[in-house]
């Protein structure tokens, strides 16, 4: 048995709306920012910049395999975690190449977040926690529509 009531609508999960989800994209945005003036510093020329990029899109291959594959590939590519990773190997062993490819890394993840691509669900590409993306987002004027919680009856 469920604890939510569906009587009016199933409640929206999964996803950030108001507020909390501006700032988390202004979040994305400051990351960008901050990546990308460290790199200024720290980096190995904007020709590399421009040409890894858009890397971790390579991600949406996996899309080619189905939605979960898809899911899985993209938040691979696109948490923090690996750029972060990256970073840390540039400080610590130390070498500017890990260092540059984690602030390119960086700032795309952020440059994402800002635009309001977030993390997927296995639903689909267009589901993310920062909201829908895509056709699917036109027709809640704006809103942040998460995947549906499932049926009471689907939860027996």
């Amino acid at each position: 048995m469920s604890i939510h009531t569906y009587s009016l609508a199933p409640p929206m999960t999964g996803a950030v709306t108001g507020a909390l989800r501006t700032t988390l994209r202004l979040e994305g945005l400051c990351v960008l920012l901050v990546a990308t003036a460290c790199y200024a510093r720290y980096g190995q020329g904007w020709g590399w910049f421009a040409t890894l990029f858009l890397v971790p899109d390579l991600a949406f291959l996996g899309y080619l395999a189905g939605a979960r594959v898809g899911a899985i590939a993209y938040n691979l590519s696109h948490a923090y975690i690996g750029a972060l990773a990256c970073l840390l190997a540039g400080v610590l062993l130390p070498h500017p190449l890990w260092l540059a490819a984690g602030l390119i890394w960086a700032a795309h993840i952020g440059f994402d977040r800002a635009l309001g691509y977030g993390l997927k669900y296995a639903q689909g590409f267009g589901f993310t926690h920062l909201g829908r993306i895509g056709k699917q987002a036109r027709g809640t004027a704006g809103t942040a529509a998460a995947p549906q919680a499932p049926s009471a009856t689907a939860q027996r």
